[in-house]
């Protein structure tokens, strides 16, 4: 592996300041992870650290060196072409940020765009700034595709390097094999170097995977806020989490056949929360539709309110 101290750079002033609120406190900042890879139904994860990064103003720590680390031509960049001129560009940034909390504790944000490329270079490169830094923990964010309703509660998936750290939460999912994504890596990484790190990832309605549902950001939001004890103000995506709801709500409303499907979704969420601890946790599963037959009938119903049929 080349040295990965070579893909990335701190601003040693900001570093410093870092080093004395450490010192103050009595322990390192605590680091969240929203970095955005091959899943965040609902952008959840992006969501969330554009919520984080409006609300408390950022201090740059680290850059990453996004050359060495992005496929440009597997995920191209967007331009702006203005009648004769290029007038912008969206440069991706892969990057750690000092926040300051509601209650005035520092904490580190990592986010921007998943690498494609060196990911355990990467992750060795994360390591040096925990280790540096003294992050007594990690967490991360992002969201997954569920069978579920949107007039439901979102419910959560929690993972982390020790049992203690997800004690609260009720596992899911047996054992199952998914694509990896880096910030997973990093978490398996991490724990493997004996540094704590857990994750959350929030169930997102399958149907609602590919727009921004704030309301999953909003509840992942809450989560950080229970186990890191910090004061994000989950609750100032409350407008724009009702908004979604409220454009869900109508669309659903104008196509009976997708109410139906809900319908649907909704018993087989209440049988489950009525039978758990049960052997059997689920409603008769002739009578319930599998989330590609949801996908592709929302998909067939958003695809009639275009002008253009398409």
């Amino acid at each position: 592996m080349q040295d990965p101290r070579e893909i990335y750079t701190v601003d040693e002033s900001i570093a410093a300041e870092v080093a004395l609120g450490a010192e103050r406190a009595g322990l390192g900042p605590t680091m969240l992870h929203m970095v955005r890879g091959f899943v965040d139904a609902g952008s959840a994860g992006q969501v969330g650290a554009e919520h984080l990064l409006e609300r408390f103003t950022p201090r740059r720590l680290v850059t990453f060196d996004v050359d060495a680390l992005l496929d440009y031509r597997a995920r191209r960049p967007a331009m702006t072409f203005d009648a004769t001129a290029w007038v912008d560009y969206a440069e991706p940034e892969l990057a750690i940020d000092v926040l300051t909390d509601g209650e005035g504790v520092d904490l580190l944000l990592l986010h921007g765009t998943e690498p494609d490329v060196q990911w355990e270079r990467w992750v060795a490169a994360v390591r040096q700034v925990v280790e540096r830094f003294d992050v007594p923990l990690l967490v991360g964010v992002h969201g997954i595709p569920m069978g579920v309703p949107h007039t439901r509660p979102l419910g959560v998936t929690a993972h982390g390097t020790r049992p203690e750290l997800v004690a609260d939460h009720r596992s899911w999912f047996g054992t199952v094999q998914v694509p990896a994504s880096v910030g997973a890596l990093l978490e398996y990484r991490l724990g493997r170097w004996g540094h704590d790190a857990l994750g959350f990832a929030v169930h997102v309605p399958h149907y609602l995977a590919q727009s921004p549902y704030p309301q999953a950001a909003r509840t992942a939001l809450e989560h950080v806020e229970r186990v890191t004890g910090l004061v994000l103000s989950p609750d100032a995506l409350a407008d724009a989490a009702q908004e979604a709801l409220e454009e869900v709500t109508r669309q659903v409303s104008e196509s009976e056949e997708v109410a139906a499907v809900v319908r649907a979704l909704e018993e087989q969420y209440d049988a489950f929360a009525r039978a758990a601890g049960r052997s059997s946790l689920l409603a008769e599963p002739e009578d319930l539709p599998t989330a590609e037959e949801l996908g592709a009938e929302f998909e067939r119903f958003l695809a009639r309110q275009r002008p253009d049929g398409s």
